[in-house]
Order: structure tokens, then sequence, then C-alpha cells
């Protein structure tokens, strides 16, 4: 059992000292002063190994909500006393060290008989995956007050730190603005180049020939023009390359945290629009599939399947990815890529292996860049080094851009975004594709 001695001790074992100031006249006073000493260090031990918390004492620890990666969440350590018996309590409690601290997480207090006490205070989780809290440390008052006697109670909670839904969904508002807010309310529908009929309006001067129903015009006497809305309960499956280039880190999270927030943003969008959606993950081998569906559960389900996914440092198989979607994914659908192109090795298997998606579906390759290589380009080299840099830094550059050329010359849809740009650029590639009816 471990123990130690509180105020009171100290302040009997220093009491104690004083017959010492008397003890140059009376020898005896020595002796006396260390049978004290002896009997009052007996006392306090003994009264650490007696004193017991209760039976009816017991400690829970509640969260205020989900994990999500940089948000604050509450943690509530309930102290519940169904005993008769007051207790003083020192509480500390063993949050995951990753985890940012907000708030005091210990305290002294003064549990009643037959009532309850709670700690509370926050923690901001940095980044997605596991995490483990420990008991939570107790120091109780001994009967007599002369020890803090030390314990641990509660159990060992694992929690879950998913991705940030609200960071996407203010990215997804950012991007689409008012399409967005339109979508969700129901009101209305978006309008564009869609396929699916609408509604009939007069004729302005400016809309296109083809769009004019001559059936409708000779009823009502004057030009009449067909209107269309965009496409519903349309097909969006995203593919997350989980391999060695998402590993690179730009400010404080990897290329492969910037692509999770953006495919939940992703994700939303095409709920609030009506569309299914679909995640793949993907590196050496398939870590994960969801199939197409939409509606809030599917949403928990995408936050469930992201929220372990850690890049690999190996390269990934876009050939087995493109191939498991084409076999599992039989509906036309816009598969959304988010990966990464640095050499042409890498370049040229990406660009064999899209025979595999097309001409069923409509492939996006988005390829997350890096500002420090185009920020290595933008200004005129000062040095011999930096003259090497940029040179390759515009090989680099070069190569992407062939290949995002490539994969457009093969009837798909490409882009070089960075991080900060990748969901909004992503959002606007998605609604355009629906206004122009592509799929």
């Amino acid at each position: 059992m471990r123990f130690v001695f509180t105020r009171l001790f100290y302040i009997l074992l220093f009491a104690g000292l004083i017959p010492l100031s008397l003890s140059w006249s009376q020898p005896a006073m020595r002796w006396a002063t260390l049978l004290y000493d002896v009997a009052l260090f007996a006392a306090a031990i003994l009264d650490a190994r007696l004193s017991r918390l209760p039976a009816g004492f017991a400690v829970r620890r509640e969260f205020g909500g989900r994990f999500a990666v940089g948000a604050e969440t509450e943690v509530r350590v309930h102290l519940l006393n169904h005993s008769p018996r007051s207790l003083t309590l020192q509480v500390k409690d063993e949050y995951p060290p990753l985890m940012i601290l907000r708030g005091a997480r210990e305290a002294r207090l003064r549990v009643e008989a037959q009532s309850s006490a709670t700690l509370i205070y926050n923690l901001q989780p940095p980044k997605r995956g596991r995490y483990e809290f420990g008991k939570t440390a107790l120091r109780y008052l001994s009967r007599l007050g002369l020890a803090w006697v030390q314990t641990a109670l509660g159990e060992n909670d694992i929690v879950k730190v998913y991705p940030n839904i609200r960071r996407a969904r203010e990215a997804e508002l950012k991007a689409l603005g008012a399409r967005s807010l339109v979508a969700a309310h129901r009101k209305t529908s978006w309008r564009g180049e869609g396929r699916e009929f609408e509604s009939l309006r007069d004729y302005v001067r400016g809309d296109e020939l083809r769009h004019v129903s001559w059936t409708a015009t000779a009823r009502r006497g004057k030009l009449t023009t067909r209107q269309y809305q965009i496409e519903r309960d349309q097909t969006i499956l995203i593919a997350l390359d989980a391999g060695r280039l998402m590993t690179a880190r730009i400010e404080q999270e990897t290329k492969l945290d910037s692509a999770v927030h953006a495919t939940l943003a992703l994700m939303s969008a095409a709920q609030r629009g009506g569309d299914n959606s679909g995640l793949v993950v993907f590196g050496r081998r398939i870590k994960s599939y969801l199939p197409p569906k939409r509606g809030r559960e599917h949403l928990d389900a995408a936050l469930e399947a992201l929220h372990a996914v850690e890049p690999e440092m190996i390269e990934p198989s876009y050939a087995r990815a493109f191939e498991f979607i084409a076999i599992n994914c039989k509906r036309r659908a816009l598969v959304v890529v988010l990966t990464d192109l640095v050499d042409e090795e890498g370049s040229r298997e990406l660009l064999s292996s899209l025979k595999l998606l097309r001409p069923r579906h409509l492939p996006l390759v988005v390829t997350i860049g890096d500002r420090d290589l185009r920020a290595a380009v933008r200004d005129e080299p000062a040095s011999i080094p930096e003259l090497f840099t940029q040179s390759v830094a515009e090989e680099i550059l070069h190569q992407r851009e062939a290949a995002l050329r490539l994969v457009e010359s093969q009837g798909g849809l490409a882009l070089d975004v960075t991080s900060a740009t990748l969901a909004p650029s992503l959002l606007e590639t998605y609604i355009r594709v629906k206004e122009h009816g592509l799929l």
C-alpha cells in the first residue's frame, strides 16, 4: 500500500522536537523524544494500513461526446459515495498523454456521505486513432488524519478519435455556399445542365434551341423551354490512397489526414445532394470498403471506417484497387482517386490501371501537392544549391502535369491541388460534374 504523510503528521513530528531543547540538562528527554517519534511513525503506518475506502464508494468516468481531431471534449469523473462516511479525497485522472489537456485533471474534494462529486476537465486530441485512459488515482485521508492513502479505481477506457466532421461540413459550406444550403433544406433543386426534366418556362434569349419544347410552344402559342435539374441518386465512390506518399506531413497533419477530411466533406455534400457515396481505402491491399449508400448512419459508418486509417510506407497498388472497384461497383459512378504522384513509375501504374475503370466509370484523379514544392520554383534561385532544388522541383511538377494530362486524354478528370485547397476544389468539381451531366 502506498501512502504519504499529511500536514498533521509533520506538525506532530516537529512538536516532538521541542523537548530536545531541554535535553541538555535532562538526558532522559532524548529517550522520550525518540520513543515519541517511533510511536508517531508506527501510528501513521498503522493508520494508513487499517484505513480502507468504504465499500459503497465508486468512480465512474463519462465523456461529453465523441472525440474528434482538434475539438475539445469534456471528461467527467464522478465520485459516488453511497457509504455513511464522509471522505476527503485528492483525485487525479490518468488521461492519454498524447492528448492536449485543457483545464485541471486533479483536485481536492470533500465527498459527503450518501452524495457525489464530479471532476470536470477537457481534452483535445491532435490526431485520429485509438487512445487509452488509465484508472483514476485517488488519495484519501486516513481515519486519524496522519496519512494520505493512495489507490486507483475505475476502469481503463479505450476511446476512438474520429475525423472532425464539423471541419468537413465547414469546408462543404464554404465551397458550395448557397447551393449546399438549398440542398440541405430540400426547398428546391440544383439547376444546371442536368438530364432530369424539372419544369417548363418561357423562352429567354440565350437559351439553347435544343431545350425548346416545340409541342408546348405550339400548345401555348409562344416559345417554351424545358428546364432540367441535376440528377439525384447518382453514385460517388472515393478511392483513398493510404500508401507511402500520403505519409508526407504538411504543417501539423499528413496528406492522408487532409484527404480524410476532404472525403467526409464530399460524402456529406453527396448526401445532401441526394447521391449515394462509397469509400475504398487501399494501400498495397484493400484496407476497407464501404458500399455506396446515403443517410446519417452511412456517414457514421464512414467515420468508423476512417478513424484508425494510417498510411503505410509502401507503394499502393492502383491495379488492385481499381480491379476491386470494377468488380464491386457495377453501377456507373464518379470514382474520386485521392492520391499523390512524384515519380514516373507511380504515374505509369496509375495511368495503365485506369482502363479498369473506363468506360463504365468516370475517374477523377486528385493529386495532393506540396506547397513548398511550388514555392521552390516561384522565386529566382540565389545559390547553386537552390538552383538544384528548383530544378528537381520543376521536374517533379512537370511529371505530375504530364500524368494528369494523360488522365484527361483517357476520358477522366484531373486535379492538382494543395492540402489547403483540396476540399473546396474537390467539391466544386463534384458540382460541375453534376451540372454538366457527365455521369
